[in-house]
């Protein structure tokens, strides 16, 4: 009789979760301390570190009210790890291609006929490929969103915050002048915050596709939840009629 072999699924659930996040935890802290060493420009790597420090913090703090799962973490420790290198070099400068050269004996950019340093575009679509889901696990299960509202909202805060993130960049542009130069990291290209929030999108709707492939060949009532969810709960308007009617019930309170 053959031996059956865990799936990959059942090695992660098998690892006990404090364990788990401990190891991604400390793995992190060291890859931090050592990428924090001597970066390119140290004004550029406390701007870059300071949004991944308020992750960081939001993360510890729900910890205990809102655990997440060793899928979710696992994501976002990749895309942790990722944003560091980018900090350590600049994004403009991450060397890449010298690596890929180094391997190959041909430089990455020369072979897809790139002709400027797209480390940020690919972080930007790693922000999108390895955060919707997280984001999808706290819509689930703090705002009980279901069938295409769990697939829709994620791909909505993607797109909102990768904006949001661009307009910081701008105002950081505008405080630090061209000393931003490095933490901007345009490389020249009048597109480039369009590109970043396209590329940002691509990914989130790629990680929902994905998800979605997933839960409809595993989930029974996939399709069911999914009409549910676009059906209709209230049929009054809101609005004016709303406002009316929260008045007239007020009015009747102070009447009583």
């Amino acid at each position: 009789m053959a031996r059956k072999h865990p799936k990959p699924i059942q090695w992660l659930k098998a690892i006990p979760r404090r364990r788990y996040l401990a190891t991604l935890a400390i793995v992190f802290a060291v890859l931090w301390l050592a990428l924090g060493v001597a970066p390119h420009d140290r004004g550029t790597w406390a701007l870059e570190n300071s949004l991944a420090v308020l992750l960081l913090i939001f993360a510890a703090a729900f910890r205990r009210r809102l655990l997440l799962s060793r899928v979710s973490y696992t994501l976002i420790f990749l895309f942790l790890c990722f944003h560091e290198i980018g900090a350590h070099f600049t994004y403009a400068r991450v060397p890449y291609d010298d690596v890929f050269r180094g391997l190959f004996g041909v430089g990455l950019n020369d072979l897809v006929g790139w002709e400027r340093n797209n480390y940020d575009r690919f972080v930007h679509f790693l922000y999108g490929l390895l955060l919707a889901y997280p984001v999808r696990e706290v819509f689930l299960r703090v705002a009980r969103a279901r069938g295409f509202w769990g697939y829709f909202l994620p791909l909505d805060l993607t797109m909102s915050s990768s904006m949001i993130f661009e307009l910081l960049e701008w105002a950081t542009a505008v405080v630090f002048g061209d000393g931003a130069v490095d933490y901007l990291g345009t490389q020249g290209d009048p597109w480039d915050a369009h590109k970043d929030m396209a590329l940002a999108s691509l990914g989130a709707l790629l990680a929902m596709s994905i998800t979605a492939l997933l839960n409809w060949h595993f989930q029974r009532d996939f399709t069911r939840e999914w009409v549910e969810s676009l059906r209709v709960k209230n049929p009054k308007p809101l609005g004016e009629e709303e406002a009316a009617r929260m008045m007239a019930k007020r009015s009747k309170r102070a009447s009583r």
